[in-house]
């Protein structure tokens, strides 16, 4: 069984698995060297399987073990979606566990990263690195109005018939709506066995999580030990960029990355240099 056929190089071919913990049947795909300490992504607002970017994805798996899955009632996972980033943590690590992995990498987005941050203060003990983006930490500014600025962007992508995420995730500068425009286009090119999208009921169960993030009470960032790779674009009207940069003054052992004319997917706009950083990052 260990012969190079059976290591999925692609996000694209990677088929959706299942495993059953807690009452839950979270779906997942794996991909990469079964070796090292694999790297689990954790994924944004309304997000499913195939949300992720190929190209970071494939990127980073081209080195590391790479497991992206839907948390509980999102996508193919059953379950009800938690209103809390705490509860949402708890069910990742549920996960984790239940692939029976000791020891992880986490690459959290968005939404992602909070749950990154809660999971590296709750279990210490299982996370080696954390790479963030998008994100911000809790109470962070501006976090709460993220309910009202998905709402109006989704709004004005219906009226113009675009993508919501071409408004939230990319600046409204040439580059930001280049950048945008082929992230879409890279999100359609696996054509089998698509993730089913995330339920009405589960965003907003997830819109409620980030808002009490937002007005929860900044936490202790001191007690993460672990190395941090902050990132995110330098115009982020999601979760506002001074959020990125907070977070690197209070991680201890943290780098920051700031990406030019780039907004809340500045690690997507800039996919080339930053799975270059994040596998640097990895491998020290």
């Amino acid at each position: 069984m260990n012969s190079k056929q059976d290591v999925t190089s692609s996000y694209q071919d990677a088929p959706t698995r299942t495993v059953s913990a807690g009452g839950v049947d979270f779906a997942y795909r794996e991909l990469g060297p079964k070796t090292g300490v694999p790297v689990v992504f954790l994924t944004h607002l309304a997000a499913v399987l195939d949300n992720w970017d190929p190209r970071v994805v494939d990127g980073i798996a081209a080195h590391h073990r790479v497991i992206a899955f839907d948390n509980r009632g999102v996508g193919a996972s059953t379950g009800t979606t938690p209103k809390s980033i705490q509860a949402m943590a708890a069910d990742a690590v549920t996960f984790i566990r239940a692939l029976g992995l000791t020891k992880v990498d986490l690459l959290g987005f968005s939404m992602g990263g909070m749950i990154a941050q809660v999971i590296a203060q709750t279990e210490p003990d299982l996370v080696r690195k954390l790479i963030i983006a998008g994100t911000g930490p809790a109470g962070g500014e501006g976090i709460k109005n993220v309910t009202r600025i998905s709402n109006l962007d989704t709004v004005r992508a219906l009226l113009t018939l675009q993508d919501p995420k071409q408004f939230l995730f990319f600046t409204r500068t040439a580059n930001g709506k280049r950048a945008g425009k082929e992230f879409l286009a890279r999100l359609k090119e696996r054509k089998n066995n698509r993730d089913k999208s995330i339920a009405p009921r589960a965003y907003v169960a997830q819109l409620k999580a980030i808002h009490r993030w937002g007005l929860e009470k900044p936490s202790d960032l001191s007690v993460i030990h672990q190395p941090v790779l902050v990132a995110n674009g330098d115009h982020d009207r999601m979760v506002p960029t001074k959020n990125t940069h907070d977070l690197a003054r209070r991680l201890p052992d943290s780098e920051l990355v700031i990406y030019p004319d780039a907004g809340h997917g500045g690690i997507f706009q800039f996919h080339d240099r930053f799975v270059a950083k994040a596998l640097e990052f990895l491998a020290r």
